[in-house]
């Protein structure tokens, strides 16, 4: 199947927002680059995971994460973390979906701008996706791996947020060791907790933030993501010590990754 590459000075107009709405993009030369990617199928998946409980959006970006992973992940680096690809993906080959998936694009451009061609930075969805499934599909050597951390992920979505926030978090290993980490020491539900009780902080701080503000704080005199999986375990704990006094949760029998 190919995927024509949209013109990346056309897709914010307010016609090509119209010719969207009315399924004329793929008949409109002027919107399309000369490149073209070559896939197997085009293979919808939810790319913006907004709304609805907890519950939902973990079953979501689940769903997201495999798909990206076993039909998208395949192709060179360079092709899947272009963002023209996807929003030519999406634009061309996905429109019916979306639309009835997110029925508010249809309400304004701005919508469309905040759903379809969201910014691709760690904020999007998608890139959200597309580094957790390259990053797992990567390290792991079975399903059962890979479903164990993308549950992780999906189950600590705050933290894992705030490691793409920062580009030196920004890598497998790291996220890999810090998931560890999480899981074995059965903090997962400190680190998604407020702090309280700290005037000096901002409202809705949480302490898993916190931990890797310290890191990306101390750094390069500490380099975090060069350090083995224990020495990581220590300085994640001293770390949440600085905001944490409450008493830890028992370790978790989880087999180490290094």
């Amino acid at each position: 199947m190919e995927i024509r590459i949209l013109n990346e000075k056309v897709i914010k107009s307010e016609e090509f927002y119209n010719d969207f709405l009315e399924g004329n993009i793929n008949s409109k030369d002027e919107y399309f680059s000369d490149n073209v990617i070559n896939i197997e199928e085009a293979h919808c998946f939810p790319i913006y995971i907004a709304k609805g409980s907890e519950e939902e959006k973990k079953e979501l970006f689940s769903k997201a994460i495999n798909t990206i992973s076993e039909y998208y992940i395949n192709k060179d680096r360079d092709i899947h973390m272009n963002k023209m690809f996807w929003y030519s993906l999406f634009c061309t080959k996905m429109r019916e979906y979306l639309l009835n998936e997110y029925p508010q694009i249809k309400d304004s451009i701005k919508n469309f701008h905040n759903v379809v061609l969201k910014k691709f930075d760690w904020e999007n969805y998608v890139y959200k996706c597309i580094l957790a499934a390259e990053y797992i599909k990567d390290y792991t050597e079975n399903k059962l791996e890979r479903e164990r951390y993308v549950g992780l992920i999906v189950d600590n979505l705050d933290f894992y947020n705030y490691i793409l926030k920062y580009p030196i978090f920004r890598s497998q290993e790291f996220l890999i060791k810090m998931l560890n980490i999480v899981d074995r020491r059965n903090l997962g539900s400190i680190f998604k907790a407020k702090i309280k009780n700290r005037k000096d902080l901002a409202n809705d701080v949480r302490y898993g933030r916190m931990v890797l503000f310290e890191m990306n704080k101390s750094y390069p005199v500490i380099i975090a993501p060069a350090m083995s999986e224990d020495e990581l375990e220590d300085l994640t704990l001293k770390y949440l010590g600085y905001y944490y006094d409450g008493e830890l949760p028992e370790l978790k029998c989880v087999q180490p990754a290094y």
